[in-house]
């Protein structure tokens, strides 16, 4: 099916769901589909590049950033700021990529209000315990900040209504499949129009 438009799609998911897995598996099997490079000040994990996983700045650069209007939405997590720079969605979606933004919930619903038809998917673990063992298993956070995580996870779990679609992350290969379906009528609808 060819691709008339570009679109853009809202991905949301507690910390540990495997958001940037199940994103990965999707770019295997889809050639139309880009994410947008988030910034961030939070420090760069082992392996993450600048300009490919996150754009890593200060504080002082986000803010700026922030003051030059050059972020469509941001927010703070975790003692971290996240946002999502304008130049690259509006350059995806202008080239007729499907253009992903990984972002937590607050500033997904930022993007709701800006962007009322972006396609919004909240991606939920099988349990929070389940969450608790991913979360362990990546040895990235001591045990305070998987807590942290945890109770996070539990608010933005209460908040996955206002999403569109809803995908639960046990199966791999199932998530994968369910997104991909979406994506594949949501094209439908626009191309239709």
């Amino acid at each position: 099916m060819e691709n008339k438009c570009g679109m853009l799609v809202v991905l949301s998911a507690p910390s540990g769901c495997g958001k940037d897995t199940v994103f990965k598996e999707l770019k295997k099997i889809r050639n139309d589909i880009v994410e947008s490079v988030s910034a961030t000040t939070r420090k760069p994990r082992e392996g993450e590049v600048n300009g490919v996983n996150y754009y890593f700045k200060t504080n002082d650069e986000f803010v700026q950033m922030i003051n030059d209007g050059k972020l469509l939405e941001y927010a703070r997590y975790n003692n971290c700021y996240y946002g999502t720079p304008v130049e690259g969605v509006e350059k995806a979606i202008a080239d007729g990529k499907i253009c992903f933004l990984i972002i937590e919930v607050e500033g997904a619903q930022n993007i709701m209000k800006m962007i009322p038809d972006c396609i919004t998917i909240f991606l939920s673990p099988p349990s929070i315990d389940e969450l608790r063992r991913r979360l362990y298993k990546r040895s990235t956070d001591n045990d305070e900040e998987i807590e942290n995580r945890i109770r996070a996870a539990e608010y933005e779990m209460e908040l996955s209504s206002i999403y569109k679609y809803n995908v639960v992350n046990d199966v791999l290969e199932d998530c994968v499949n369910t997104i991909n379906n979406i994506l594949n009528d949501e094209l439908a609808a626009r191309n239709d129009k």
